[in-house]
């Protein structure tokens, strides 16, 4: 058996190596959020937000057709990849728990996940672009698609599973059909995990890049030929502004353009939590 001053030394170095990485965690976060509000808050105005990208070296550059391209690239996104995703989790929560083909599937979904973006917007590029001869906001909003469905799928499955039992055995002992049972019971149950699933999707791709590049590239024009032309977009504009212009407002807009995707991404999650927050409190 080991001293008791031993035990109170490796307890006490444990304490300090997690109050260590834990500041180091929250101090890396504050940096990052101090840098971008200190470096893009001074780009931001009306015009900023109200006017379209420019060529470099043209003023009064905005973002607006940036903004409205990613808000269609993104929900095109969601209208292909939510009903499949979501069908394909109830599929493997309610009806496929067991055999070779669901098993297939997750470790399908599985090795989605983790591959890198960059072959999703590759893969695209090759059956989209190439084919039709174009860059579009489709051939992007179809490589947002196939990254979200997999977390879609799994975090669909993973909620439903949670629901218990006896919800569904009671359903069917009052003659509701399987699905009937599953969609109007066990869906309804799950319902803010289903949501949480979407939510936790579109963070996945809000700030993807690599997918953009290959599949909807850029343009300094409103979004109006969404599939046939290159399409606008805030990833691929901040990275223009911030690496590839010669001009520092260019890389000043590129910063403002960063807090303004952020404070959307930051606002969506307040809101989810709160509505949650308030739903639950009501029941």
């Amino acid at each position: 058996r080991r001293p008791l001053f031993f035990r109170k030394a490796v307890d006490a170095a444990v304490g300090l190596f997690s109050i260590f990485a834990v500041a180091v965690a929250v101090g890396g976060m504050a940096w990052i959020i101090c840098t971008v509000i200190s470096r893009g808050l001074p780009a931001i105005d009306f015009g900023f937000l109200s006017n379209p990208s420019k060529p470099y070296g043209i003023p009064d550059s905005g973002i607006a057709n940036a903004l409205l391209g990613t808000l269609f690239i993104t929900a095109c996104a969601a209208a292909i990849a939510v009903p499949l995703a979501v069908a394909a989790g109830i599929f493997l929560a309610e009806f496929g728990r067991k055999g070779k083909v669901p098993a297939a599937l997750r470790f399908s979904a599985n090795v989605m996940m983790g591959m890198p973006s960059v072959i999703v917007g590759l893969f695209v590029y090759t059956i989209l672009v190439i084919p039709t001869g174009n860059f579009s906001g489709f051939a992007g909003a179809v490589s947002l698609a196939i990254i979200m469905f997999p977390v879609i799928m799994r975090t669909t499955e993973d909620m439903l599973v949670m629901v218990p039992d006896t919800l569904r055995e009671s359903a069917l002992a009052l003659g509701m059909s399987r699905a009937r049972t599953t969609l109007c019971i066990i869906c309804r149950a799950a319902k803010n995990g289903l949501l949480t699933g979407v939510l936790l999707s579109l963070a996945r791709v809000s700030g993807e890049t690599a997918p953009l590049l290959f599949t909807a590239m850029f343009a300094d024009s409103w979004p109006t030929g969404f599939f046939t032309e290159p399409t606008a977009n805030m990833p691929v504009l901040i990275t223009e502004y911030a690496t590839n212009s010669p001009f520092e407002a260019m890389h000043s807009a590129g910063w403002g353009a960063a807090l303004v995707i952020a404070l959307v991404v930051l606002a969506v999650n307040i809101f989810t939590r709160v509505a949650f927050r308030d739903r639950k409190r009501s029941r």
